[in-house]
């Protein structure tokens, strides 16, 4: 089985042949998608297959209340569409996307023994999930992903403050909230996998 450094490190395989970008570009505009981009797509990827596994473990926990399970249930709608999306990016660059096959994850000790600690850890990953997407946002090259990426951004951005009030936070968060480098959001989905 691949782990995500993996899928990360096959990134240059067929970047340098003009792949056509067409989901996104201009009627009859090719563009050739940089290693760094391609490598971002993968990694929130990887990203979205730990929130979307995360929120499946969460819902058949069986701990969680009624408002907060429909909670889940949205975010995993999201989630996975947009791992679709990010997925359909790749594949119109020639690349292949992960999938939940792909990535065996593994979550501390008590993550899904409460309410409580589903919640925090719902918290944690979406504060990695929204730095992940705004270090994209801030570091491609390619301008047909920043588009869907900022659209993303702003789900993800909802999602946060919806769980903020599961942990006793306020919904409204930074004005500025914080970007986070590939390697950082690297070493971050590295204590998820088994």
């Amino acid at each position: 089985m691949a782990t995500r450094v993996q899928f990360l490190r096959r990134g240059a395989l067929v970047v340098g042949s003009g792949t056509a970008f067409a989901a996104f570009a201009a009627p009859g505009a090719a563009a050739s998608v940089p290693d760094a981009d391609l490598a971002y797509l993968r990694l929130l990827v990887a990203g979205e297959l730990l929130k979307t596994d995360f929120e499946t473990r969460a819902l058949a926990s069986g701990k969680l209340n009624s408002s907060p399970a429909v909670l889940l249930r949205r975010m995993h709608t999201d989630d996975t569409a947009h791992y679709g999306g990010l997925a359909r990016l790749l594949n119109t660059a020639g690349q292949p996307a992960a999938t939940a096959d792909d990535i065996d994850f593994a979550y501390p000790r008590g993550s899904f023994a409460s309410q409580s600690a589903i919640a925090k850890l719902a918290w944690k990953l979406g504060t990695l999930t929204l730095g992940a997407y705004l270090g994209a946002v801030q570091s491609v090259q390619t301008p047909e992903l920043r588009l869907p990426l900022g659209q993303i951004v702003a789900n993800e951005a909802q999602q946060l403050s919806a769980v903020a009030r599961l942990v006793g936070r306020q919904p409204i968060g930074r004005a500025f909230p914080a970007v986070l480098p590939i390697d950082a959001v690297s070493a971050a989905l590295d204590a998820y996998e088994s």
